[in-house]
């Protein structure tokens, strides 16, 4: 099936209630698309439909209207028996998106767009768990995805250049700019910007100069539109991690080792933003000041 060609009516279905599949299914909502967002934990899935009911009300898009082409479900298996498009967007543990990408291949429509929101994983073992499918493709979203433009779309050994353009066709409808690239470790994105949180974090490691210098530096020198380290608190402190060891195991790289203060700060439940305290203090989605446990000159005293 040729979405560019014989555009269907879309039935999206996003794997993972977490952050990026929140974002997901928002942007999926926004553009009109019928959306089933499925979790194991009932819990989540009414968390995220508190938030991406909060987000549409925020938009353009009629918050009524939206709603009533969302669905739920803590059932794999049926939610995606008749998808046309189902995305995976649960954490960076490669074992758990082989088993998940199993049982998509198991109930999906053959002619399903399979996708990965993957920012590190390899699309072409994903794409062993389908039996070889050239169906499997990544499609990594950044968040927060109902805002950010890009999308990175990761060619397996095995995708067709129908599934490449099924997956264009898709960002168009998202409103999305895509790029293409190869099934390499971390990508273009997350080869770049883990190594630009690596660097950030040893420097308040150091004591270089504090984290809320070092943000405003790559914000003001460089054009950022955030930080490093503000950018690591929005993503997740657990996600960053889970990337890390992922691209380390892939590539291999020890510039990919994860700081000392981020696995201290993720062992201590301090994630970020969604925790109220990561590399900044949080009281609700304002920055209240700098993380309790660093001192002025930005170094670790206490963890």
């Amino acid at each position: 099936m040729n979405f560019s060609t014989h555009p269907p009516t879309l039935r999206l279905v996003v794997i993972g209630a977490g952050t990026m599949g929140r974002g997901i299914a928002t942007a999926a909502l926004q553009a009109g698309l019928a959306t089933t967002l499925v979790d194991l934990a009932p819990e989540a899935l009414e968390a995220a439909r508190t938030t991406i009911e909060r987000r549409l009300q925020r938009a353009v898009v009629s918050t009524a209207a939206g709603l009533e082409a969302f669905r739920c479900s803590t059932n794999l298996a049926e939610a995606v028996r008749e998808a046309n498009v189902v995305i995976e967007a649960i954490p960076e543990i490669e074992q758990a998106k082989i088993e998940i990408f199993a049982q998509i291949h198991a109930c999906a429509p053959q002619y399903a767009l399979l996708a990965s929101n993957t920012s590190t994983m390899s699309v072409s073992t994903l794409a062993q768990a389908c039996g070889g499918s050239d169906r499997v493709i990544g499609m990594h979203f950044f968040n927060p995805v109902h805002r950010m433009a890009l999308v990175e779309i990761v060619t397996g050994a095995a995708t067709s250049q129908e599934t490449v353009a099924d997956a264009r066709a898709l960002c168009a409808r998202l409103g999305k700019d895509p790029i293409v690239v190869r099934d390499v470790p971390g990508f273009v994105t997350s080869r770049l910007g883990l190594l630009l949180g690596n660097a950030a974090m040893r420097l308040v490691e150091e004591g270089v100069a504090s984290v809320a210098d070092i943000d405003k530096a790559m914000r003001l020198g460089y054009g950022h539109p955030m930080g490093p380290l503000e950018l690591a608190d929005l993503v997740g402190l657990d996600a960053r991690l889970n990337n890390l060891r992922s691209m380390l195991t892939r590539s291999g790289e020890p510039e990919y080792r994860a700081p000392a203060i981020l696995e201290r700060l993720v062992a201590a439940g301090q994630l970020g933003k969604k925790s109220g305290v990561g590399f900044y203090a949080y009281q609700g989605d304002a920055v209240q000041g700098l993380q309790p446990l660093l001192g002025l000159n930005g170094r670790v005293e206490h963890l």
